[in-house]
């Protein structure tokens, strides 16, 4: 039993305990290529928040780890089968319910842990931020933590050869082998503004990639994957304790 985990302590070891920090990993399910599974967003985000959260645990930080939200925002994916999308305002409900329970119970700090890139929650928090002034709310997309040129050689963004890479150091025994896995090529957008980035239109997943996959994860390996996880979740940890023993009143100097 794991005491910075809520799924798996329990009302006898927490009852008397004062949190610093709720951590409220955020994820997806959808098809990941051929090679990777459709909860690859969830299971990232369950490794992940949790050894981080242990790290800042034995640093002296109370944090709480509230378990994983599967389901994410996928409305450009409406026809990949058991693609299951979440839209933007029931996130919202689901949110403010939890936010309003942590509130209520003076855990005043939450941290969510976003593991999907369809999730945009900026807006949200922003909303909840009014609605309950004494949380201090905060994001992180873990995905944009550290520098992937300086751990992999293709770019891409979905079942790549950064997800296969972390899968196959956390969940070997659910990653095909990648003779199995499509190339992950991707389509260009026809307008120069949206395939320059400055403009914005969502990505019509089944017109820009055959097999789901955007990038290339046939360079993936193991070893890969647990480098950067370990420097990823060290660097998480880090900020975890930093976020939890900061006063919410005085984040400014």
């Amino acid at each position: 039993m794991r005491p910075y985990i809520l799924a798996e302590t329990n009302w006898k070891a927490i009852q008397n305990e004062k949190f610093e920090l709720a951590i409220l990993p955020w994820g997806a399910t959808e098809a990941h290529n051929y090679h990777l599974p459709y909860a690859t967003d969830v299971y990232e985000a369950d490794y992940i928040a949790a050894e981080s959260a242990r790290i800042a645990w034995e640093k002296g930080a109370k944090v709480i780890v509230l378990p994983t939200v599967p389901f994410g925002v996928n409305s450009g994916q409406t026809d990949i089968l058991l693609d299951i999308n979440m839209h933007p305002s029931t996130q919202l409900a689901v949110l403010n319910d939890i936010v309003e329970v942590l509130n209520r119970q003076g855990i005043h700090k939450l941290l969510l842990l976003n593991s999907h890139g369809g999730n945009d929650f900026k807006p949200m928090l922003r909303e909840l931020g009014v609605r309950y002034p004494q949380m201090h709310l905060s994001l992180c997309f873990w995905f944009n933590i550290l520098d992937r040129k300086s751990y992999f050689e293709e770019k891409g963004d979905h079942a790549d050869e950064l997800e296969t890479s972390v899968m196959m150091h956390l969940r070997p025994d659910l990653v095909l082998s990648l003779d199995e896995a499509g190339d992950g090529a991707a389509k260009s957008h026809k307008v120069a503004a949206f395939r320059e980035g400055w403009a914005w239109s969502e990505r019509k997943w089944s017109q820009v990639t055959a097999d789901t996959g955007i990038g290339n994860p046939k360079k993936a390996t193991a070893d890969k994957g647990k480098r950067f996880f370990e420097d990823l979740t060290e660097k998480l940890g880090g900020f975890y304790y930093e976020l939890a023993k900061a006063e919410v009143w005085r984040m400014y100097e």
